[in-house]
């Protein structure tokens, strides 16, 4: 069986401070976002399990990957025989864009299906949410507002549909550890739960991402790319999560030759069609 895990965007990322936990209260806006990863999952019939990935490489033990951690997961509650696992990667990580967690929750989708386990979306949801505080939104995967940590999440009725949405990663990894611990708070801010329903044509002047502050300053190549996404008329643009990839909105089409040389991605409206000629 195969799926297409998604990715998602940070529309605004507001980091509020500093939880009692060690964790960070934030508030954020996730959208989904049509560039996908290929996953294919199938019973052992050996019963051996087996993981292995092709498409970008993803570096550091496999056991450790969160499609793995998934399986090992429901297969401890549920008893599930083993399967073999491919996994083909489009989505760029260390990028803001939520691939690992994507693949998470798209491995219990499968697995759920597979083995027609029944599970409800709160027991998907919930199982999820062990694996990654973002994980739980690829269950929905609906444009939703989220605070806390990043883990509580409210729907809310927001289409870009009519947008063009382009991607570009740079060559540059930043780790979550140093973005948090440069991060400047500012919570006198109108809610984020207010502006993301403003005008599209307002979010450049209200809607930001905190660490942009930082990064911005120790990276400036990514502060190039959101100003080359301005020049090129994008009316919003912003680094996703703690990056380094950063997006832009246009209204049309837009021709854009990567200037970077890195990572280049312009959203794929239907992946399924050119699966064979990348899997």
């Amino acid at each position: 069986m195969i799926c297409f895990p998604n990715c998602k965007i940070n529309l605004g990322l507001k980091v509020k401070g500093k939880r009692p936990d060690g964790y960070h209260n934030i508030e954020t806006v996730f959208y989904p976002v049509n560039l996908t990863d290929v996953l294919e999952i199938i019973p052992a019939q050996d019963g051996i399990f087996d993981f292995n990935i092709t498409g970008i490489e993803i570096p550091g033990d496999i056991t450790e990957n969160l499609c793995v951690k998934a399986y090992n997961l429901l297969a401890k509650e549920y008893k599930i025989p083993s399967v073999k696992i491919h996994l083909h990667k489009n989505i760029p990580i260390g990028a803001g864009l939520g691939g690992g967690s994507s693949d998470a929750a798209f491995t219990l989708i499968l697995l759920d299906k597979i083995f027609s386990l029944n599970l409800t979306k709160n027991k998907l949801i919930e199982m999820s949410s062990q694996l990654g505080s973002d994980c739980a939104f690829f269950i929905e995967n609906k444009p939703c507002f989220a605070y806390e940590k990043g883990n509580i999440m409210e729907t809310i009725n927001l289409d870009l549909k009519k947008y063009k949405f382009i991607i570009i990663k740079p060559n540059i990894n930043i780790s979550t550890t140093e973005a948090y611990k440069n991060i400047f708070f500012d919570d006198n801010t109108e809610s984020l739960k207010i502006q993301i329903n403003k005008p599209v044509e307002t979010w450049r002047d209200n809607i930001f991402n905190d660490f942009e502050k930082y990064i911005f300053k120790s990276y400036p190549e990514i502060k190039k790319i959101k100003e080359f996404f301005y020049q090129k008329g994008a009316i919003y643009a912003s680094m996703s999560g703690s990056g380094s990839a950063v997006y832009g909105i246009f209204e049309d089409d837009v021709n854009i030759e990567n200037p970077f040389q890195e990572y280049f991605f312009k959203e794929i409206k239907d992946l399924k069609k050119i699966y064979q000629k990348i899997y």
